[in-house]
């Protein structure tokens, strides 16, 4: 079978515009251009669009997924079985979310009595897969499944002012990464706070504390994307190398 640009968009719900994008980018190129310049799929192109749906719908950029699938280790079995891993993870983690809003309704009209650790129970497991799809791969081959394990534990059992007061103390470390900001001195007690306050915040989610381990966790801060991403963006300018300079120059 063969389908034109126009039998795509249809079929796959993507626009005429985008697929022609993704051709732009070598992303995904057409089969074949006919007589009359019209870009013609094939069963190959079609499958192709498929696992490029699957990653965008876990946010992965359009330049990482080019590079994945030009691999030549690409595997589409093994890539399936990795969606569907994570997409039962998404669908637990929307299950808890779900049945918390519907205890939360029957607690308010007087169903039910609900404990406030149960009310935020899941806002923590939503975090908790969040942060396990994004970074769990990378976290339990540098710190081991036992230390995760425990880590995740304490964070689930976290009380409500618990949590409240870790929630305070990140917007802190980032006004004084704002304040370090200004001047990049290491020297300063902006520099020495930034250190103190993300020890402070760590220490509500980790067992035990120690300095090894916060400076490999800083580093993979700088090396890995997606860390930097979330601190540069939070702070709306580039941070992260300022945290981690600071904790490797401070943690003992």
């Amino acid at each position: 079978m063969e389908y034109t640009i126009k039998k795509v968009a249809e079929m796959s719900g993507v626009s005429a515009r985008t697929l022609r994008y993704y051709d732009e980018l070598g992303l995904l190129k057409p089969a074949r251009i006919n007589s009359s310049g019209y870009r013609i799929y094939s069963q190959n192109e079609i499958d192709r669009l498929q696992q490029i749906l699957f990653y965008r719908s876990l946010e992965m950029k359009l330049e990482d997924i080019q590079e994945l699938l030009s691999s030549p280790d690409f595997d589409v079995q093994v890539t399936l079985q990795s969606h569907y891993k994570q997409l039962v993870k998404k669908r637990v983690q929307i299950e808890q979310l779900i049945q918390t809003v519907e205890k939360t309704l029957r607690h308010h009209k007087g169903e039910i009595s609900m404990s406030n650790k149960e009310k935020f129970a899941g806002f923590k497991k939503e975090k908790l897969a969040e942060n396990e799809s994004k970074y769990g791969k990378e976290i339990r081959e540098k710190y081991g499944e036992e230390t995760v394990e425990a880590s995740n534990k304490k964070w689930m059992n976290m009380s409500e002012d618990d949590y409240n007061k870790m929630q305070s103390i990140e917007t802190e470390l980032f006004i004084e990464l704002e304040n370090l900001s200004q001047t990049g001195d290491l020297e300063t007690e902006a520099a020495k706070n930034v250190y103190k306050k993300h020890k402070e915040w760590l220490q509500y989610s980790w067992n035990s504390y120690s300095a090894e381990a916060h400076i490999g966790l800083a580093n993979m801060y700088v090396a890995d994307e997606r860390f930097a991403q979330y601190y540069n963006e939070r702070a709306g300018k580039a941070v992260v190398e300022l945290l981690r300079n600071s904790i490797v120059k401070y943690a003992k």
